[in-house]
């Protein structure tokens, strides 16, 4: 494996987990050290030469990029930047072995989390906007991101975690078409807004193993002061969930290792004064996805950024609030749904 260059052992741009010497504050038991037998699509897609083929489709994409639903159509491979503000070279925030996401993905080494720069989403809420909108990161290439997969899986991860990748799947799938021959082969996750575009989501079908998408806003009129320009989050969303449903299908826990090593994860955060329309997002999970499908239902909401200018949601939710949103899960079967606070 080629050597990290010294601009990127010198960054930010590091491995920043803890990995613990004992089980003490592991999200899961000793079984999560169990030797997992999946086997990521992306090694036979690599094999098959299918990761190449589409890394370059993609990659041509961003002449005119339409790889987000914006459309902005901007020549990203000039060095022109987008709606998103990415241009075609690759940038990222920070690597670390992270232990903040589900349980299911953690484990006791940390998801391999990959946290690229800037983002399509652009919501005036968001809690690291330093890096989304404000664009902090390094830039690097396809072969040092590939050196990022395999380092953070030398160092345990359970998986590699991509989290905003909308904007770099190009990259993403040429990153593993150089990592696979020198031996990744963890679970990898793809951590997205859920403001996708299908026909794009196809070119990821027997790459991703784990979609964590987020089911933000079920308004589009929330969608368009929150994410401005976004008002067809929600039913694009709807249909790009269902895409990724089809092609991962409901996550389920190894038996073996207590991870989740491929499905659907959906995560709804819920904001104050039911802006978003948690109660429509819920039930519509419940009514077009199978009822054991898996949705954390989060409560962490912080005012950030913009979110000051919006009286609305200038605060921190309620318990009431929140416990609303789990009232209607229940009533609405679902089985598998994730509960915060209580």
């Amino acid at each position: 494996m080629a050597a990290l260059p010294a601009a990127w052992m010198a960054s930010k741009v590091l491995i920043t987990g803890v990995f613990p010497s004992s089980l003490e504050g592991a999200a899961l038991h000793s079984s999560a050290m169990k030797a997992s037998t999946h086997r990521p699509g992306y090694i036979d897609m690599h094999e098959s030469g299918e990761l190449k083929v589409r890394s370059e489709i993609l990659y041509e994409k961003m002449r005119r990029c339409t790889l987000c639903p914006r459309d902005c159509e901007t020549d990203r491979l000039s060095g022109q930047r987008g709606d998103c503000n990415a241009n075609g070279d690759l940038e990222v925030s920070s690597i670390s072995a992270h232990f903040g996401e589900e349980e299911e993905l953690v484990g006791r080494n940390g998801s391999g989390t990959v946290f690229f720069t800037n983002c399509s989403l652009l919501c005036v809420f968001c809690i690291n906007y330093d890096v989304s909108q404000l664009g902090h990161g390094d830039k690097y290439n396809t072969r040092n991101l590939a050196d990022m997969m395999l380092m953070l899986q030398r160092r345990g991860c359970h998986n590699i975690n991509v989290v905003t990748p909308t904007h770099y799947i190009p990259h993403i799938l040429m990153a593993l078409d150089r990592a696979v021959p020198d031996g990744l082969h963890i679970p990898l996750v793809y951590n997205t807004s859920g403001w996708e575009k299908p026909d794009i989501l196809e070119f990821l079908d027997g790459v991703v193993d784990v979609y964590l998408s987020d089911f933000k806003y079920a308004d589009a009129e929330a969608a368009d002061t929150y994410s401005p320009g976004a008002r067809s989050y929600p039913e694009i969303t709807k249909k790009a969930i269902l895409e990724m449903h089809r092609q991962v299908g409901v996550a389920q826990q190894d038996p073996d290792t207590g991870l989740i090593n491929k499905g659907l994860m959906i995560r709804h955060l819920v904001m104050p004064e039911n802006v978003i329309r948690s109660d429509k997002v819920i039930r519509w999970v419940a009514g077009n996805l199978p009822k054991d499908t898996y949705i954390n239902i989060m409560s962490q909401y912080t005012p950030m950024f913009k979110a000051h200018e919006y009286p609305e949601i200038s605060r921190r939710i309620t318990r009431a609030e929140y416990n609303e949103v789990v009232s209607i899960a229940r009533e609405e079967g679902l089985t598998n749904f994730k509960q915060q606070m209580r």
